[in-house]
């Protein structure tokens, strides 16, 4: 019988190793897995490589994963926003990397990593210094930009509801970039607010089939970002 829900968030990124690549799914806090994230943080993994919309928001959340320094590189399209701090300080310092990808661009890199697409032409970022050292090539007398694909060895998503089978549905904007992450992982782990029977979810409605994830943690009450960072919350607490 498949079954993906696992039991704990320990057991659910217990083989999240030294080094690896991960994707995290949110928009801000939007479909930001927190819960999965602080997990991680407990269980040690360092040296990640985090591809993600942006760099998190005060000390919870992703933004902790980097102030505890177990992030070398992010690439991300946002590094710094309102509430971004940790990792602004750290890229100053010399002491995190930053790839800089324009979202649309970064969605793009995701997806064809998800389906078997090495690398795409784009025009954005043609002219700038983001296509220093990069591929061009010229379509109907317009210039475009090589970029490669990514895949990653795990991906944290933040998901409304599964079944045991791993489908999933998300929560309006929270879904973003999750469906993609989901496709372009070797390992994909989802946190979801509601786990339900297999036919609980309309199967027209399903946005990501369960044989793009691998694991399920049922979060019934999923922190929220922005009110930690309200509150000046820190992880660990």
């Amino acid at each position: 019988m498949i079954n993906k829900i696992v039991n704990s968030v320990e057991e659910a990124v217990q083989d999240i190793f030294d080094g690896a690549t991960i994707m995290i799914s949110g928009f801000g806090e939007a479909g930001s897995p927190i819960e999965l994230i602080h997990a991680l943080i407990d269980q040690g993994a360092k040296e990640l490589t985090i591809v993600s919309n942006n760099t998190g928001s005060g000390e919870v959340g992703l933004a902790a994963l980097i102030a505890h320094k177990r992030v070398k590189k992010m690439i991300c399209s946002f590094p710094r926003t309102a509430n971004s701090t940790v990792f602004p300080e750290l890229y100053k310092k010399g002491e995190i990397e930053l790839e800089l990808v324009p979202q649309g661009t970064l969605a793009e890199r995701i997806r064809a990593g998800g389906a078997g697409i090495p690398a795409f032409y784009t025009p954005t970022s043609v002219g700038t210094p983001l296509a220093e050292g990069k591929e061009s090539r010229e379509f109907e007398n317009v210039t475009y930009v090589l970029e490669n694909a990514i895949k990653a060895d795990f991906a944290l998503v933040k998901a409304l509801k599964a079944d045991r089978y791993g489908n999933l549905l998300y929560n309006k904007t929270a879904r973003n970039f999750g469906p993609i992450m989901c496709t372009a992982a070797k390992t994909t782990i989802v946190q979801a607010e509601q786990i339900v029977e297999l036919g609980g979810i309309d199967p027209e409605c399903v946005v990501t089939p369960g044989i793009f994830v691998k694991r399920v943690i049922n979060i019934t009450n999923p922190a929220q970002e922005s009110k930690l960072v309200a509150e000046n919350r820190r992880y660990p607490w």
